[in-house]
């Protein structure tokens, strides 16, 4: 294999432990990590550019007089299509009222009516429970929580600007360690570390339709890939239904809770449609609604449907949800006055790199939270705003096992794997997955796919530059989720094959693919 020396002279930095991710997960286990050694918190960006920024739905939470911890487990096992962990479900809704009252006790602001806690209903939730900040901002605030707590204590640093090419190995395949490139030396440099924790968020970046940020091409999933770990549920892609459809303009989230504060879809007659999809209409769970959109924008020969609130009166949406309603109204659509063309866009990865319900990889050494990882919380399909709450659940469990079990000192490595760079633009990739790998698969699409990546001609780099990094990354993982999409022979949750149409029980199990083990098997 081709690898690559580290040059001993490189300014090796140690730190007891190595948190790769700056988002809600890699900064709530930063505090935790804190009470028993130093912390290296490593951005590929800057510190505040993640997809936590990003959230605008919210954050789930059983905390309001009229739900439950059984009623929000049951509505996220129902939307999992079957394919839920009941315990780390169970951990993630019984652990989240104590998380979310460390985080106000820590200065987060949710909003409040009348002194309480306003509690919003979103897709697929049978009770009134989603958290917000400033409307739509609720990501943003709980990471500004995070950051300005993990900031402020002695034993944490931070590194941005510095995109983690790989993971490191000793010879026993421990991971001890990362390779950075610092864009400010202009060199890779090696981070070495009791115990490594992999947040690195999603991998929507992957796909030419995103709600992702530019940081979010799968770098976590595919750095644990080359290192041998187990990669769990990657075929399981959830695409946004509502992404704002305007030429030359982001494919913006419009989030959740406008169809929750009673937003309608209608098509390009200006008619309702998700009543013909589902009983819960535009409240269905996200994969039927993106799924019905597709169908009717397939049956209008259109590019979008439309989303309507201005039925709700003059400036509610400028006052409920400011951020969406300033975004869009930049690119000429007034949310209070007129309908958004929107269509469904990547957002949210289910599967990832595989764990235990203490963020354990299948690797020594290895942790892994927050979206890049795959405890089965989130099944077939995530439950609308259940992604932060699992960053600050997930990411608090993370730490303490690192805490109390990341041990040892770490070994500088000689070597570490080149990177394959493929020899080919990462717009055609993107293009090549949203066609093949998106919202309705085929087998016969797939393996056109997969043939396509195989006929990229690789080039190996020593020195690779971001561009390149996050090229080969975002080869590796379209070809997962495309040989794990294609050994799934099944519909369920956001995973639809039009050869494969009904959902079976001989597949309701998790797929598993990992470097030592590379056909996919399912357990």
């Amino acid at each position: 294999m081709y690898h690559v020396v580290i040059n001993v002279y490189s300014p090796v930095v140690h730190s007891d432990f190595l948190v790769i991710g700056a988002g809600v997960a890699g900064m709530r286990a930063a505090i935790e990590l804190a009470k028993s050694g130093s912390v290296l918190v490593v951005a590929k960006d800057s510190l505040h550019e993640s997809s936590s920024e990003y959230a605008q739905g919210g954050i789930a939470v059983a905390l309001s007089d009229e739900d439950d911890i059984s009623l929000h487990e049951a509505d996220t096992l129902a939307a999992g299509d079957g394919l839920c962990n009941p315990a780390a479900v169970h951990a993630l809704v019984e652990e989240g009222p104590h998380a979310i009252e460390e985080l106000i006790d820590w200065g987060a602001e949710f909003d409040r009516s009348g002194g309480r806690l306003l509690f919003a209903r979103e897709g697929a939730h049978s009770r009134s429970r989603v958290l917000h900040s400033h409307g739509d901002s609720t990501g943003r605030e709980i990471a500004r929580t995070l950051y300005h707590l993990a900031a402020a204590l002695p034993n944490v640093t931070f590194r941005g600007f510095s995109a983690v090419t790989d993971l490191l190995q000793d010879d026993d395949g421990r991971i001890v360690g990362a390779i950075a490139l610092d864009e400010k030396l202009g060199q890779q440099v090696p981070l070495l570390a009791r115990g490594v924790l992999l947040a690195t968020g999603g991998l929507g970046r992957v796909y030419a339709d995103t709600t992702n940020p530019d940081v979010a091409t799968g770098d976590g999933v595919a750095m644990a890939w080359r290192a041998g770990a187990m990669i769990s549920d990657i075929e399981f892609v959830q695409f946004h239904p509502t992404a704002l459809h305007v030429e030359g303009a982001p494919s913006f989230l419009l989030s959740e809770a406008l169809r929750g504060e009673g937003a309608h879809l209608l098509n390009g007659k200006g008619e309702r449609f998700m009543q013909r999809y589902h009983s819960m209409a535009e409240l269905a769970p996200r994969d039927v609604v993106a799924r019905a959109i597709v169908e009717e924008m397939l049956r209008e020969k259109s590019r979008h449907v439309y989303l309507d609130l201005s039925g709700r009166g003059v400036d509610f949406v400028k006052n409920r949800f400011p951020r969406i309603h300033s975004t869009c109204l930049a690119f000429g659509i007034d949310l209070d006055r007129q309908a958004a063309p929107v269509h469904p866009a990547a957002h949210y990865a289910m599967g990832g790199v595989w764990t235990d319900l203490q963020g354990r990889t299948s690797l020594e050494g290895l942790w892994a939270a927050g979206e890049v990882a795959c405890t089965g919380v989130h099944g077939a399909n995530r439950l609308a705003s259940n992604s932060l709450l699992e960053g600050v659940v997930f990411g608090a469990r993370a730490g303490r096992s690192m805490r109390e079990q990341a041990c040892g000192s770490a070994t500088q490595p000689g070597s570490v794997p080149g990177h394959q760079v493929p020899d080919t633009d990462v717009t055609s990739i993107r293009a090549m997955a949203g066609d093949l790998c998106g919202i309705i698969r085929s087998g016969e699409g797939l393996r056109e796919a997969l043939q396509k990546l195989s006929a990229m001609a690789p080039r190996s780099v020593s020195q690779p530059n971001r561009a390149e990094i996050e090229r080969s990354n975002t080869r590796t993982v379209v070809e997962l989720i495309a040989r794990c999409a294609l050994a799934r022979e099944e519909s369920r949750g956001a995973h639809r094959r039009i050869d494969y149409p009904e959902k079976l029980d001989s597949f309701q199990k998790h797929s598993m693919i990992s470097g030592s083990t590379p056909e996919v098997h399912f357990e």
